[in-house]
């Protein structure tokens, strides 16, 4: 609703296009550029005008909405399924993403499943066979070797935590 209300304040037609972006239906003067950008910065929203950042930004929005938004990931090579969604060659967004934030779009990747692996695993509605199911693992065994990897911690030690704290949280 701000940037809306930013945009209007300086007379921009845009359309909202999702996950963060937008885009402006017309060209923007640098002076309106920069008070949008200083108006925004105010509210901790970051306007991006480097196109290196943008994409990387979209091949991030590409992958958040993959893993923690759809109800099932694509069963489709992740590589095949970013570069089909963003119309782009993949080693192209590979290298770009790797430029930009000092890490692989498939370490990225195993950041997010890692994250919604501990979400599914906190929520305890489903086995660990399950949630490796959900998420393309090839096992359990194998979910649970990524998650020691990436975590420090077994995904039943980090269950226990989980209930630690909320019984902890639950008798504040």
């Amino acid at each position: 609703m701000m940037v809306k209300a930013e945009l209007k304040k300086l007379g921009l037609k845009y359309v909202i296009v999702k996950l963060g972006m937008l885009e402006v239906l017309e060209d923007m003067p640098i002076e309106k550029r920069d008070q949008l950008k200083i108006n925004l910065m105010r509210s901790g929203i970051e306007l991006l005008d480097d196109q290196q950042a943008i994409l990387v930004e979209k091949i991030q929005a590409v992958i958040t909405e993959m893993i923690h938004y759809e109800d099932e990931i694509p069963k489709v090579n992740y590589s095949d399924y970013i570069s089909e969604k963003l119309g782009l060659d993949y080693t192209y967004l590979a290298n770009i993403f790797s430029e930009v934030k000092g890490m692989t779009i498939q370490h990225y990747i195993i950041s997010n499943k890692i994250e919604r692996a501990k979400e599914l695993i906190l929520y305890d509605q489903l086995s660990l066979s399950e949630i490796a199911y959900k998420l393309h693992y090839s096992s359990s065994a194998h979910l649970s070797n990524q998650f020691k990897k990436v975590t420090g911690l077994t995904p039943s030690y980090f269950k226990q935590l989980g209930k630690k704290r909320k019984g902890y949280l639950e008798n504040l």
